[in-house]
């Protein structure tokens, strides 16, 4: 079991359609090397990748089984055959659209060409059975043994996203609020490494969308997987709204002692929040928004009132506590309970 951990499902699960294909193969008195070559390539993520690209790379396998079987039936065993085998696979593949069975309709044809010697019709035939029989046998290997199931990574990537996103609000925020804040390549850096997190984890989630087809979830793991997906969604329009931030230059803020106190607070505690799940509590984070929400009020009168000229653009004062206000609105979300 500590091997399989280690290997990877898929790994094991390609070793075993390799040798399912090829025991096929023996038996049926076939070279094995072009089932061998589909079954490896077939086994994707998800059973739903598995079979769609397969649909795709039949065709293609036919395709350069053919022409193979064309060239060498025209210029023999040369130079000249595996070139244009290969061009014009490569070429027929492109302009019909089969990108996902190039690769393995290009192998098969200039591999075709060394090993057909005598009846070539025949070996056009055996050649589209060696494929049809790696499709098969790598599908149904991906369907019935370790089916893929990425909920559990789902979680864990959420866990270390949001951890990651307390820090960069904490860093952000106080550097602003403090008066320090400028475009700094840290800063930067964060965002983009959230970016990234946040792309993969939304891959994983496709993943499992698909494999949903054919191996349902059910019950409370159905229930969770569809938190899961709502909490990378708050997750990334977090990471919106502290990108605004990190994007943008603010003049002096004129915020009183007890004003900018208040915000660093609450800066502190929705930070702790996303990076630990245990420290939210929701009355507490209420009462935070609450202030939070009268000194935006308080700050946006002030600005009213005064006799000079409005200024064209919103006050720093005013941008700051509203993408604040929208990062507590959607940490609140990300811990809502699942009706």
């Amino acid at each position: 079991m500590k091997y399989f951990k280690l290997a990877g499902s898929r790994v094991v699960k390609t070793g075993v359609a390799i040798f399912i294909t090829a025991w096929i193969c023996v038996l049926l008195d076939w070279p094995p090397v072009f089932a061998v070559i589909t079954a490896i390539v077939t086994i994707e993520p998800t059973v739903s990748d598995s079979i769609k690209k397969g649909l795709v790379r039949f065709p293609a396998s036919a395709i350069g089984s053919a022409y193979a079987v064309l060239f060498i039936s025209l210029l023999g065993d040369s130079p000249l055959t595996y070139a244009l085998a290969a061009v014009f696979t490569i070429a027929t593949c492109f302009r019909l659209k089969l990108h996902a069975g190039l690769l393995v309709a290009t192998l098969t044809s200039v591999a075709m060409v060394e090993v057909i010697h005598t009846n070539v019709l025949m070996s056009f035939f055996i050649r589209l059975g060696t494929t049809t029989t790696g499709l098969l046998v790598s599908t149904v290997v991906n369907m019935f043994m370790m089916p893929p199931e990425y909920t559990n990574e789902i979680a864990k990537k959420l866990e270390s996203i949001a951890y990651r996103t307390g820090i960069a609000v904490e860093k952000v925020l106080q550097d602003i609020v403090d008066a320090q804040h400028q475009v700094v390549v840290v800063e930067q850096e964060l965002a983009e490494q959230l970016d990234k997190m946040i792309h993969q984890t939304e891959q994983l989630i496709r993943f499992q969308k698909e494999e949903s087809k054919y191996h349902p979830l059910a019950g409370s793991e159905r229930t969770h997987f569809q938190q899961e997906q709502e909490q990378l969604v708050r997750l990334r329009l977090i990471h919106y709204h502290l990108g605004n931030l990190i994007y943008s230059s603010f003049n002096t803020i004129e915020w009183s002692d007890e004003k900018r106190t208040a915000i660093l607070n609450a800066v502190t505690d929705v930070a702790q929040s996303l990076k630990h799940p245990n420290a939210y509590e929701h009355e507490k984070h209420q009462k935070q928004f609450t202030r939070l929400t009268d000194i935006f009020w308080d700050d946006n009168r002030a600005i009213a009132e005064k006799k000079e000229k409005r200024p064209a653009n919103l006050p720093p004062e005013l941008t700051i506590l509203y993408e604040l206000l929208s990062i507590y609105n959607l940490v609140e979300k990300y811990y809502k309970k699942p009706h």
